[in-house]
């Protein structure tokens, strides 16, 4: 039996404690907020309550494993149901688009339905090579450990799958290939932002991402998805890990060349065998580990987010659970982005599940309202602590809204404002960056910061680390640090 310590109870944190505490080591968590879940946050007040963070579950095989792997399966824990539509869409021509969850064959029967005929033959091409690059990409890139250039170099041995997945191509310039309609690039462009990314900079294996998404579907957790941070948490103690909160750890502790525990804020050292990081790379590598041979570039910070919580009194007739507003220049958004600057014209995603549990009546709504925002970066770009620039930004977001028909401003009852620095404060991001580093470049999917740390003993989970951001990228990079841990 090996002793682990996990720093973070975020949701990779409590995966790969799980997973650990099953495989028989003993397991202790020291997370530094209040409360377990990080980025997958909840928040209530009069009745009305919100997911904070993820909306959505996708790839649910990942989670699927993880409970099969730990004792009883998802569904005798959780309520999951599958979402269809997934989304509803308007752009900025006017045009509206339903993008339903029951797979790739009624996409395109949506696309043609609203952007006409020919727009659904469009993006089932763009489906099929998304499909080959998931075929390649799957198993040697997301389901196994990183090992830096070899990651590439295994690649290149076969010249197939280099055209395949096109190294050398952005998820624009792919997208360009076979989508000729502008709204179809601008559907595909949003795919980027689910790793706070630039989508003429991001690497064309992100093709994956709406692939999987329609594909294997998108599914809710009633009542809300934090209670699956909360279901992980309560499976790792059946196991027996002691979950610790309110307990920031100070340092990574070395002894003989490897980790040898932690140190927490208030003095107390943690012995421990193994250590795991779930807390964001660029916090490990700068604050909790100081030496300097071992920081890596992480200053190619994802973006963040800006977001209203709205107590909304009625109910808006066909609202569907997750509701995207596209602005007239999506190109100017990313500009703004890449500047540092708080978008002048942003696209606005709304999250308002038909969940009773989450509102105090029948006639009144929870939104959860999103628009992308540069980090929280006082010195060189934004300074998300100034309140007359949070307040005026929530009053645009709201106008914003309004000027694209989803005016709500004399039904809100109260709204709550959180902030990249908010985020940054709670989770211990960079900046508030919700994905830690931003898949900017052609290689950069794929060399990501590994989950074995250059110090023995150490690994890495969590959304900055290998293989990447959103629910099952870092429910994956628990299961490759469970396997390089080993059984106990």
């Amino acid at each position: 039996m090996s002793r682990v310590v996990v720093v973070g109870a975020g949701f990779g944190g409590l995966s790969a404690a799980a997973r650990l505490a099953a495989l028989g080591h003993s397991v202790e968590v020291f997370e530094q907020g209040p409360d377990v879940g990080g980025k997958l946050g909840w928040f209530s007040r009069d009745g009305f309550s919100f997911d904070t963070g993820p909306s959505l579950l996708t790839l649910p095989a990942v989670q699927r494993d993880l409970f099969l792997k730990t004792g009883d399966p998802i569904e005798r824990v959780l309520d999951v149901v599958p979402l269809d539509p997934v989304a509803h869409y308007r752009f900025g021509d006017g045009t509206e688009l339903d993008l339903p969850g029951g797979g790739l064959p009624q996409v395109a029967h949506a696309l043609d339905e609203a952007l006409g005929t020919g727009a659904g033959a469009q993006w089932t091409a763009f489906m099929r090579r998304a499909a080959q690059i998931w075929d390649v990409a799957r198993g040697p890139f997301l389901e196994s450990p990183l090992e830096g250039p070899r990651t590439l170099l295994r690649l290149a041995r076969n010249r197939s799958d280099v055209r395949t997945v096109a190294p050398w191509s952005t998820l624009r310039g792919l997208g360009r290939t076979y989508l000729r309609d502008p709204r179809l690039r601008t559907l595909l462009d949003r795919y980027a932002t689910y790793s706070g990314s630039h989508p003429a900079k991001a690497p064309a294996a992100l093709a994956t991402v709406p692939f999987v998404e329609q594909a294997f579907g998108a599914w809710y957790v009633r009542g809300g998805l934090h209670l699956l941070g909360q279901a992980i948490a309560e499976r790792a103690r059946e196991h027996g890990a002691r979950i610790h909160t309110d307990a920031p750890v100070q340092a990574v502790l070395e002894a003989g060349g490897r980790a040898s525990g932690v140190r927490l804020a208030d003095g107390t050292e943690v012995p421990a065998d193994v250590v795991v990081s779930a807390v964001d790379a660029a916090r490990l590598y700068g604050d909790l580990l100081p030496r300097p041979r071992l920081r890596p570039d992480h200053r190619r910070r994802s973006s963040s987010g800006f977001v209203l919580l709205l107590a909304l009194d009625g109910r808006t007739p066909g609202l569907r659970h997750h509701t995207v507003l596209f602005p007239d220049d999506y190109d100017a958004e990313f500009t703004d982005l890449a500047a540092g600057r708080p978008v002048a014209d942003p696209t606005v995603y709304v999250s308002a599940p038909d969940d009773p549990t989450l509102r105090p009546d029948e006639n009144c709504e929870a939104w959860f309202v999103l628009v992308n925002a540069p980090v929280h970066d006082p010195g060189r770009g934004t300074d998300w602590r100034s309140a007359d620039l949070v307040d005026g930004y929530a009053q645009k977001v709201l106008q914003t809204m309004a000027a694209r028909g989803l005016d709500v401003r004399d039904r809100v009852r109260w709204t709550e404002v959180r902030t990249p620095a908010d985020l940054e404060q709670r989770t211990g991001s960079d900046g508030g960056a919700i994905y830690g580093t931003a898949s900017n470049g052609a290689r950069s999917a794929f060399l990501r910061p590994a989950n074995r740390s250059p110090v023995p003993g150490l690994f890495l989970v969590g959304g900055s680390s290998h293989p990447g951001g959103g629910l099952p990228l870092v429910g994956l990079s628990a299961r490759i640090v469970t396997d390089l841990v080993g059984p106990a």
